[in-house]
């Protein structure tokens, strides 16, 4: 593996990172909605990073012209904005999100893996370092399982090695690979306390029941009840900018709200919170999933960068390409402590060719939403139909 110098550039920082936040929620959603109802989803757990996914899509953009971009950019929400807009506002995003402290700590970043042979346009390169704190390294793609190794080798230490094993194979026709990841872990700011783990069922749906260590804890947090939507909110914060937002439907309630939820949901919710006495069950749990984005992306509109139409002129002068591959896998861990959680995103690109006190008990599916409050950004959604699974 070689790295490769870049000369940083100089553009002016000129526009606020949560401008985005809008345009990234609703594109996550959109994809919540895609994977969701997607037939191979049911009853199964959903986790993923859309800051991720939109972060690895708008650094394809950087190489994109004409339709190819457009539809790149229309996808992502961003038809209102500028390249620019975008751009520097992922750079401020990013500078806002690098949070390292003894009780917090998120990490958010991009690379680029570069054929040996082969010369990107060099704008392309210093822009994804300059807007996306990425580096770029090369790596001998004509023998696969090295370059599956080395890349490998990158996404797990970049995510504290909860991610080993994002590529499995490369086709030897590949030029280059754009990476993103984040990594998350916190503590609680309530922690639950461990003596109180009991074994509990939780209903998966009608007719499963299974065997979860639940957490339990009584004490004071933001709350709402949404009649409207027969769901129950609750956010628990993180030590430092994040919090957890769960959204629990009542019983057989979950379709109806998976079906129009958005944007401002989480927003109605946020704004409605109030401090009340809950006394809260929730589940301990791990969950993983590996998600291959080509036919969503597809669905959602971005369709000429997969195919004999994509326009990466920006990204080369000299050779045909197109997006081969689009993969993303995210991992969770929650426990009386706090949270870890990591996600990773790949673009492989290749040659044409004491009130009243509230009850909020989650002992069957629920949604969830890692928000980072400082730029206003959804950085994990998951829905949790099996914390055993």
């Amino acid at each position: 593996m070689v790295r490769m110098n870049l000369t940083p550039a100089t553009k002016e920082q000129t526009i606020c990172p949560h401008r985005l936040s809008p345009h990234n929620a609703d594109f996550a959603f959109s994809l919540y909605k895609k994977l969701s109802t997607h037939p191979e989803a049911k009853g199964k757990n959903i986790f993923f990073s859309p800051l991720s996914i939109s972060m690895a899509l708008s650094m394809l953009a950087l190489g994109a012209k004409g339709n190819t971009h457009s539809q790149i950019f229309s996808t992502l929400g961003y038809s209102t904005l500028t390249p620019d807009q975008v751009n520097e506002g992922y750079e401020h995003l990013l500078h806002m999100l690098d949070h390292s402290q003894d009780e917090m700590l998120l990490e958010a970043g991009s690379a680029v893996a570069v054929r040996e042979d082969f010369k990107p346009v060099d704008k392309f390169l210093k822009d994804v370092q300059h807007f996306y704190e990425g580096e770029a390294f090369t790596v001998d793609y004509s023998k696969p399982e090295v370059a599956v190794q080395e890349i490998n080798k990158y996404i797990a230490k970049k995510t504290k090695d909860m991610i080993t094993d994002m590529i499995e194979t490369l086709d030897p026709q590949t030029v280059m690979m754009l990476i993103n990841y984040i990594y998350f872990k916190s503590k609680w700011d309530k922690p639950f306390q461990a003596r109180l783990t009991r074994k509990a069922d939780f209903n998966v749906d009608e007719n499963t029941k299974v065997s979860v260590d639940m957490m339990s804890r009584s004490g004071r947090y933001r709350f709402y009840r949404d009649q409207e939507n027969s769901t129950s909110i609750i956010k628990l914060p993180y030590k430092g900018n994040a919090s957890l937002i769960i959204a629990l439907p009542d019983e057989g309630k979950m379709e109806e709200l998976e079906k129009h939820i958005c944007k401002d949901h989480l927003r109605n919710w946020h704004e409605q919170l109030s401090e009340k006495s809950v006394f809260l069950q929730m589940p301990k749990f791990s969950t993983s999933a590996s998600i291959s984005l080509d036919e969503p992306l597809q669905e959602m509109g971005i369709v000429d960068a997969f195919s004999g139409a994509a326009n990466f002129s920006g990204l080369s002068e000299n050779a045909n390409l197109k997006v081969s591959k689009v993969l993303h896998q995210a991992v969770l861990k929650v426990n009386e402590e706090g949270t870890e959680a990591a996600a990773a995103t790949t673009v492989e690109i290749m040659l044409t060719s004491i009130r009243t006190q509230e009850s909020m008990i989650l002992n069957r599916p629920f949604l969830m939403f890692i928000v980072d409050s400082s730029t206003r950004s959804i950085l994990f959604v998951g829905k949790i139909n099996n914390p055993t699974a």
